[in-house]
Formats: structure tokens, C-alpha cells, sequence
């Protein structure tokens, strides 16, 4: 099964979150994968196109996010601001720049855990209204 990722959350808890990193206490992300491609109909397509698509993150240097990725993220910081640490942060991200979390056709990203029902369902329903795969690894289960 593959979790969510340790990282620093983005809200108002963030610095906290950091301070408590760097005293070896983690923060929880919840994650979401989302890519461009047919939709999988059975969970080993599922699997085969996650990982084909995870390739491209692992790509130094990784390859520039295609226009519909990219407009996927800027739709997503349209309704959420990026994560900042320069004052008071209304972002559920938990690592910025968001755009920096995609490569080529997929964007692998994650969310402060305690937003996640809100924002990970807004940008589930925006990866299928733009065309776009959209893989819950917590579920191990496309979304929505």
C-alpha cells in the first residue's frame, strides 16, 4: 500500500510543523497522482500506469510540465494560494511550489492532512472535468 508522504504542512500550523521536523517529529501529507492518459479499467492498468507515470518524476533533469498539467496547477493555485512563509498562509499544500511537484504528464503532490476531504475532492473532480487520471494512493483507488 503507498502512504502519504512525511513533509511540512501548509497552513497556519506550518512552522510549527518544521520546528517539530527538525526535532525528528514528522507531519503527515495526504497525496494525490495525477496524470494525463486513458483512464485504467482494471487495477493492474492502474498500477502499470502509475508507475510508468511516477518515471517522470524520478527524470533528472525531470521534464516540464505538458500545458495540461500545468493549466491543472495553475487552476488549482487559482483557488488555493501556493505555500508561502512570508505571513499568514491560507494554503493546503504541503510543499511549494506546487508546479515543482510535476514533471512531463503527471503531477505527484499532497495536501495539509487536515484539509484533505475539502481540497483533495475539488482537485479530483478538476483532474476529471480537464481529462486527466487522478489516483488516491491512500485508497490505492481512482478518484472521484
Amino acid at each position: 500500500m503507498i502512504h502519504g508522504t512525511l513533509w511540512p504542512v501548509g497552513n497556519s500550523s506550518d512552522m510549527a510543523c518544521i520546528e517539530e521536523k527538525l526535532m525528528g517529529v514528522f507531519c503527515m501529507s495526504y497525496d494525490l497522482a495525477v496524470w494525463e492518459g486513458k483512464v485504467p479499467s482494471t487495477d493492474d492498468e492502474l498500477a502499470e500506469a502509475f508507475e510508468r507515470n511516477m518515471v517522470f518524476l524520478d527524470c533528472e533533469p525531470a521534464p516540464e510540465p505538458t500545458p495540461r498539467i500545468r493549466a491543472y496547477v495553475d487552476a488549482l493555485l487559482a483557488r488555493w494560494p501556493d505555500l508561502s512563509f512570508d505571513g499568514e498562509n491560507d494554503s493546503p499544500w504541503s510543499d511549494w511550489p506546487l508546479i515543482g511537484n510535476a514533471a512531463g504528464p503527471v503531477i505527484y503532490f499532497g495536501m495539509v492532512y487536515d484539509r484533505a476531504e475539502e481540497v483533495s475532492a475539488f482537485a479530483a473532480q478538476l483532474a476529471k472535468d480537464l481529462g486527466l487520471v487522478c489516483l488516491d494512493p491512500q485508497l490505492e483507488a481512482l478518484r472521484p
